[in-house]
């Protein structure tokens, strides 16, 4: 089904000339504090255009405080940021995407491209879901961070970040019931919270690239649940051997951990079910167990109490978000550490159905966020929709500390210089986000300047 949401930001994108051409008689050319019409050709003068740009940018990104920490109406996408160890240079976040191209769930050197290609020094980068264990896959070729094999692979590609001077985190991933018996170890049916399927609203995509109906799950027993904790605690060591500088635990959008936590899904009449304390048990744990494996301070937690996705819903969404919020809370003040962030995904995200985002959800979905943001003793992540225009006020007004950014990063690998010079986007292509080419879609897509972003000036900023 088309999301009718995304065409209209598409829409925004294009009223605010995020999106649009370049004309060869339409060149602004920056000098001090005059503009300059041209009426040459691209050849004549694009290569100094750019560069003059490229250096005010530069120039003025240099003169930025290190120090800069406090939110206001200052500080922007641009600005410094520091959480425990990591000092970030911006706060432009490579969201985390799945992308299918890890055949046989091995990274490959194509996501050693891909991902350094996305990097900038002192960026953060939030790698595509990585699966903690066989029975946690839903989609063709997604990379897993439970073999051995998989570990050596990924340690190629957090060198290539590395080297570029990136921090990336491992985002660790288990689908539970939005999965089908072909992904299933001997084609056993999916696990969840609940022997609800999904609604046939939603299709799988399946290894041959047709679409099928989600299976009925089948419902973890309360003795089974404290292994698949463990599965997240060794995935998250193995991402630490594998090079990575922490993990995100995906507790949103429908998967494992959100079927626990939404009471639209989870029927449970255990301790795992029933009162938003006894909901909220799997993810504690998950986070519990992750803390004592790698440390709080590599650990990110993404939630999206609002989000409809995979049938995901609420009965309350602010109050489960609170609920979620104040175990993390308790949990930092236990640890006497805090958690390097918190990660929620905006309710515009979603909302497939829908022709218009007016302004009473608008409304609705900002009180629901500053809420969330007030709520958190830590740092906070926005996500979900983004255009540049909207991080930037994000971080001014203080609605969030970082923002993550997913299709406009696909398709624009030098995303935060783009946004830096408010340059135009490069148009992203829906159709290759889950195909297995490891060029067309994924790497070759161009970047502003020419070199494929190797230039020094580029690796500068």
């Amino acid at each position: 089904m088309e999301w009718n949401a995304e065409r209209e930001r598409e829409r925004e994108y294009e009223e605010e000339g995020s999106i649009c051409n370049f004309h060869a008689s339409s060149f602004i050319f920056c000098f001090g504090r005059c503009l300059f019409f041209f009426d040459y050709s691209i050849a004549d003068i694009s290569n100094i255009l750019f560069a003059r740009c490229l250096a005010l940018a530069l120039l003025d990104h240099s003169s930025n405080s290190t120090q800069e920490q406090e939110q206001g109406a200052n500080t922007t996408l641009f600005s410094p940021y520091k959480i425990a160890n990591f000092n970030f240079s911006h706060r432009v976040v490579l969201a985390p995407m799945t992308r299918c191209r890890a055949l046989n769930g091995i990274p490959n050197a194509a996501h050693a491209q891909y991902y350094a290609q996305r990097s900038s020094p002192g960026g953060f980068l939030i790698t595509e879901g990585t699966t903690i264990s066989p029975t946690a896959n839903g989609f063709p070729h997604v990379p897993g961070i439970y073999t051995e094999e998989q570990v050596e692979a990924w340690r190629n590609v957090v060198d290539a970040v590395h080297a570029k001077g990136s921090i990336i985190f491992c985002q660790l991933w288990h689908v539970g019931r939005a999965s089908h018996s072909v992904y299933q170890p001997g084609g056993a049916p999916p696990i969840s919270s609940t022997t609800k399927p999904l609604s046939k609203r939603w299709k799988i995509l399946l290894p041959d690239g047709s679409y099928g109906t989600y299976p009925e799950p089948r419902a973890l027993t309360t003795s089974e649940i404290p292994e698949i904790v463990q599965h997240y605690r060794q995935s998250a060591i193995n991402a630490i051997r594998a090079g990575f500088d922490g993990v995100e635990i995906h507790g949103a959008h429908g998967y494992l951990i959100d079927q626990f936590l939404k009471d639209g899904i989870n029927d449970r009449t255990d301790e795992y079910g029933g009162s938003i304390e006894n909901r909220c048990r799997f993810l504690v744990q998950v986070v519990r167990a992750v803390v004592s494996g790698i440390g709080a301070e590599r650990i990110g937690v993404r939630i999206s109490p609002a989000i409809d996705h995979n049938d995901a819903m609420d009965s309350d969404p602010l109050g489960l978000g609170l609920a979620v919020i104040e175990r993390l809370n308790n949990l930092q003040k236990e640890l006497g550490r805090k958690l390097t962030y918190l990660h929620v995904t905006q309710p515009r995200y979603t909302a497939y159905s829908k022709t218009e985002y007016d302004k009473k959800e608008e409304e609705k979905e900002a009180h629901l966020m500053r809420n969330l943001r007030k709520a958190y003793e830590g740092t906070f992540m926005c996500s979900g929709g983004f255009t540049r225009k909207l991080g930037m006020e994000a971080v001014a007004q203080g609605d969030a500390d970082l923002v993550s950014f997913g299709r406009l990063f696909i398709s624009n690998p030098d995303l935060v210089l783009r946004f830096k010079l408010n340059a135009p986007l490069n148009k992203y292509n829906r159709k290759t986000f889950y195909t297995q080419d490891p060029v067309i879609g994924y790497t070759d897509y161009p970047f502003l300047s020419k070199g494929n972003g190797t230039t020094e000036l580029n690796a500068r900023l």
